[in-house]
C-alpha cells in the first residue's frame, strides 16, 4: 500500500456551503478537510448553481470555454462551459465550479428537472474534459452517487486511451442506493432494461435518463463503498438492495463500507455559538439552559423536567415517519412529554404534522421548513433523537445529536446500527435504546423504555455521557478512505499491467 501523500479529486453534486440539500453535501465538507488536515492534496469538483455568491466565496475565472463533447456527430456536438476556482488554503481543498448558463445557473433548484440526467453528465464528462486541460493530476478520484456514475463510465470506455487518464483510480461512493437517477429502474420495461456496460448515448438524448447511471458507477469503478460498514453489507440483500443487489453480490470483493464521521472542531457543543449555553462533558447540567432556550423558540410550556422527543430530517418514508404517525399522537395523550420536528419534505407528513401542532398546542412544535441553525439548537436541548429509519445508509444526524447530548432511539439498520448500542440495564452499558423490527409496536416498546429510563436521572446521564463520548470523528473515517485510496490505486495498477488494454475492472 502507497504511504506517501495522495491527491484526490473529489466530484459531487452538491457540496457545503455552496449548495447544500442532504447528507451528500456535508461529507463533501468534511471529509475533503480531514484529508487536508491529514497531509493530502485535495481538490473538489461542482456545478455552478446560480445560488452560489462569488464575491462572498472569492470564486474567480480559472478555465474560459472548455469543451465539452455531447456525444453528438450531428447537430449540437459540443457544449461550452467555464471553469471557476475558489482557491483553497493548508486547512480548506480547492472548488473548482462547472460554469453553465442553461443546466446550472438558471435553476433554482439543485435536483428535480426533468433533464437531471443530461445536468450530471455534463458535469462528469466536464470534470474529465477539466483534467485534460489541468497541469494538475489526481491520483485518485471520488466520484459520489448516482450524478457521477456517468464519470466512471465516460473513463474507462470514451477515455480508456487517453494516457494522462488513463491510470488515475476511481472510488464511487454510494450514498444512498435508493437514489438511481430521475426514473424507478426496478420497474423499468424488458425492453428498456440497462444492463449498465452498454454505450452511453450522447448528453442530450432523451434515452439518457433510461441509463442506470449509478449501476455504471458500479460496474466500473476500482472501489465502491457505502457510508457505514453494515450497510454495504444490508445492500447485498433483495431487502435493501433496490434491484442491484445481484451485481453487488458479483462485484462484492470490492464493495466496502466506511461510517460518516462528524467533525469535531466544528460540532463542538463547547464552542458552537449557535446554542445558548456550551457545555462540556465536566459541565453537563448546564445544557439544560439549551433545553429551557429550545422550548422558548418553538413556543412549548418552560418544563425543564418534562422529556422532549425530537426529529431533525427530511421527511420521507425511509426517515420512518409512518411509524411516527402511528404512535405519537397515543403517546402524547398517554404521556408528559414534547416533540419537536424540524424538516423539509412529502406534503403528508407536512399535514400531518400541522395539524398536530394544532391538536397538541402545548406539547408540539414544528419548523416544516429548512433552517440551518435549528439543528443545532435541536440538538443541545432535546433530551432524546427519534430516527426510526426504515433503512439509513449512514446516519450522520443521530451522530450530530449524540455530540450534543441528545439520546438516540433508532431502528437497527445501516449506520444506525453502527453507531448506536441498545441500554442494558443489567450491564449498566449503551448510549441509546434500539429496536429491531420496522413495526409500531417495536418503536413504540422502545420510546416507552426510554421513557422509562429517563425517569431515573443517574442512569440517564451516563446514557448522555457515553453518547457524547463516543469516537465518531471524521479524521477516523478519513484515515479509512486513504487505505480505500490506496486499494483503489493497487486495484489499477494491477488491471493495467494484467491487460493495458482491459476498459475497467469487476
Amino acid at each position: 500500500m502507497l504511504t506517501q501523500p495522495l491527491k484526490i479529486l473529489f466530484v459531487a453534486a452538491e457540496v457545503a456551503p455552496f449548495a447544500s440539500v442532504g447528507g451528500l453535501s456535508q461529507v463533501m465538507y468534511f471529509l475533503p478537510k480531514a484529508l487536508k488536515k491529514l497531509g493530502h492534496e485535495v481538490a473538489v469538483f461542482m456545478p455552478k448553481y446560480g445560488t452560489i455568491d462569488e464575491n462572498k466565496f472569492k470564486i474567480k475565472p480559472f478555465i474560459n470555454k472548455l469543451i465539452i463533447p455531447t456525444g453528438e456527430t450531428q447537430g449540437l456536438t459540443k457544449i461550452i462551459c467555464n471553469v471557476k476556482v475558489r482557491q483553497g488554503n493548508k486547512f480548506e481543498p480547492t472548488i473548482y465550479f462547472l460554469e453553465n448558463t442553461e443546466y446550472y445557473e438558471k435553476r433554482a433548484n439543485v435536483y428535480s428537472y426533468s433533464d437531471d440526467p443530461t445536468r450530471f453528465a455534463l458535469l462528469s464528462r466536464g470534470a474529465i474534459e477539466f483534467l485534460r486541460q489541468s497541469q494538475w493530476q489526481p491520483d485518485i478520484i471520488h466520484a459520489n452517487d448516482w450524478h457521477t456514475g456517468y464519470l466512471a463510465n465516460y473513463l474507462r470506455t470514451t477515455y480508456v486511451d487517453e494516457k494522462k487518464l488513463k491510470a488515475i483510480a476511481l472510488l464511487f461512493t454510494i450514498h444512498n442506493l435508493a437514489l438511481q437517477g430521475v426514473v424507478d429502474f426496478r420497474y423499468m420495461s424488458p425492453l428498456d432494461f440497462d444492463d449498465g456496460k452498454g454505450e452511453l448515448v450522447p448528453l442530450l438524448s432523451e434515452k439518457l435518463r433510461k441509463h442506470n447511471a449509478l449501476k455504471r458507477g458500479i460496474i466500473y469503478a476500482d472501489v465502491v463503498n457505502t457510508v457505514s460498514e453494515r450497510y454495504s453489507r444490508e445492500i447485498l440483500t433483495s431487502e435493501y438492495g433496490q434491484g442491484l443487489d445481484q451485481l453487488l453480490k458479483e462485484v462484492r470483493a470490492k464493495v466496502y463500507g466506511v461510517l460518516n464521521g462528524l467533525d469535531y472542531d466544528d460540532f463542538n457543543p463547547a464552542t458552537d455559538k449557535l446554542i445558548k449555553k456550551n457545555f462540556t462533558l465536566k459541565t453537563l447540567p448546564q445544557r439544560v439552559t439549551n433545553k429551557i432556550d429550545l422550548q422558548k423558540e418553538f413556543n412549548l410550556p418552560i418544563d425543564p423536567e418534562i422529556p422532549i422527543l425530537a426529529m431533525s430530517c427530511r421527511l420521507s418514508e425511509q426517515k420512518g415517519l409512518d411509524l411516527v404517525v402511528k404512535t405519537l399522537p397515543f403517546l402524547l395523550k398517554e404521556r408528559p412529554l414534547q416533540f419537536i420536528l424540524l424538516g423539509i419534505g412529502e406534503n403528508k407528513y407536512r399535514e400531518f404534522f400541522t395539524k398536530l401542532e394544532t391538536e397538541f398546542p402545548e406539547q408540539v412544535g414544528t419548523h416544516l421548513m429548512a433552517n440551518w441553525q435549528l439543528p443545532r439548537k435541536i440538538f443541545a436541548g432535546a433530551d432524546i433523537l427519534l430516527m426510526p429509519s426504515k433503512f439509513e445508509p449512514g446516519g450522520i444526524v443521530i451522530i450530530e445529536g449524540m455530540r450534543y447530548g441528545a439520546v438516540p432511539i433508532v431502528r437497527a439498520t445501516g449506520g444506525l446500527a453502527d453507531v448506536v448500542t441498545d441500554f442494558e440495564m443489567e450491564k449498566n452499558i449503551g448510549n441509546g435504546f434500539v429496536f429491531k423490527e420496522y413495526s409500531e409496536l417495536a418503536f413504540f416498546g422502545a420510546v416507552m423504555r426510554a421513557l422509562e429510563i429517563y425517569r431515573c436521572s443517574n442512569i440517564w446521564k451516563g446514557i448522555v455521557r457515553r453518547a457524547m463520548a463516543a469516537d465518531l470523528s471524521w479524521m477516523t473515517s478519513a484515515k479509512k478512505y486513504i487505505d480505500l485510496y490506496n486499494r483503489a490505486i493497487a486495484y489499477r495498477k494491477e488491471t493495467l499491467s494484467e491487460n493495458p488494454s482491459e476498459a475497467f475492472r469487476r
